[in-house]
């Protein structure tokens, strides 16, 4: 019924990042409705009263004619190491509801917390975030993600990250990794490179 979402975070009442969440929206609408939306995210999102203290998660679930919140506290996931997980036919360019094609590559995460996925050698994201690696003082972001985060945009337009074309080969050449999604998007804390280990052949 609703086939597409945006994650938004909400802390202590206050909708973060509204306006690149608004400006996905009207991207979605313009490729997969083939049609501008026909409301604004600000009028539409009403915080509830239980949920206007501590870390909130919205998932604003839509089709082209509804809409409808879904309300949560949020309790980060603690992600420290990722599996490397190779696949050259997923395609997620869109924030879907449906993620069978991702939930099935998580299976083969082992003992790791999360996977790193490599499509035709290069990298792109983990299962729920935007990857970005450290170096000589500099955030990099790989410029082939599943998809383009909010968070990511942001970072981007404030010249905090910068895109690069990494490869599985070019991992050697960063110190450390973090995780950005709507909903960890705070302090960039590096975490070691070694933390990612690489799939079996």
């Amino acid at each position: 019924m609703f086939p597409l979402v945006e994650t938004i975070k909400v802390l202590d009442g206050k909708i973060y990042n509204l306006l690149y969440h608004q400006r996905r929206l009207e991207y979605v609408f313009k490729i997969y409705f083939k049609k501008p939306p026909f409301y604004l995210l600000q009028d539409v999102i009403t915080i509830p009263e239980e949920f206007s203290q501590g870390l909130v998660k919205l998932r604003f679930l839509y089709n082209r004619d509804n809409h409808k919140l879904e309300f949560s506290y949020y309790k980060p996931r603690k992600i420290n190491t990722l599996k490397m997980i190779e696949n050259n036919k997923i395609c997620y360019s869109l924030k879907f509801t449906e993620r069978s094609h991702i939930n099935s590559l998580l299976k083969q995460k082992g003992d790791c917390n999360d996977i790193l996925i490599v499509k035709n050698g290069f990298i792109t994201d983990t299962s729920i975030a935007n990857i970005i690696f450290y170096k000589d003082n500099e955030w990099l972001t790989p410029a082939t993600p599943l998809l383009k985060g909010t968070c990511r945009d942001r970072l981007l337009k404030e010249g905090k990250i910068k895109e690069e074309i990494i490869k599985i080969n070019d991992l050697h050449k960063f110190k450390g990794f973090c995780l950005i999604n709507a909903m960890m998007c705070g302090d960039l804390l590096p975490i070691s490179i070694e933390n990612i280990k690489k799939q079996r052949s």
